[in-house]
């Protein structure tokens, strides 16, 4: 096996329709028009080169489980969240990287991650 990448994460949220809401219109993902009809609610979303699905569903607690969204300025982007109602975590270090933390409508963990100038995938200085 030769792994590529991720190609989606797939998440459940407990409205599809407020879930949309907030990936898009606050977090600046895009609705995709493939998505097959599964017969539940749900979307799936472009996040640059990859895609978080979201699933109408049951939603599990929330015991440390997240994805990371890789972002190029996270204090920009955490005062741009805070002054859109959004509650969300200082900077703080994670090895030579800085993450924030926030949750969706339904209660879901997402992390902002910002790399460390040179590192993989993060900006080169």
């Amino acid at each position: 096996m030769q792994p590529l990448g991720v190609h989606h994460v797939s998440i459940n949220v407990a409205d599809a329709g407020e879930a949309i809401a907030f990936y898009t219109d606050v977090l600046g993902l895009t609705v995709r028009s493939d998505r097959p009809d599964f017969s539940v609610g749900g979307a799936w979303l472009d996040l640059g080169d990859q895609q978080v699905h979201l699933i109408e569903t049951d939603v599990p607690d929330d015991k440390g489980q997240h994805f990371a969204i890789r972002v190029g300025d996270l204090d920009a982007a955490v005062t741009e969240l805070r002054d859109r109602g959004v509650t969300v975590t200082d900077p703080s270090p994670v090895g030579t990287s800085l993450q924030s933390f926030l949750h969706d409508p339904s209660g879901n963990r997402i992390e902002l991650h910002q790399p460390a100038p040179g590192s993989r995938g993060g900006p080169t200085p």
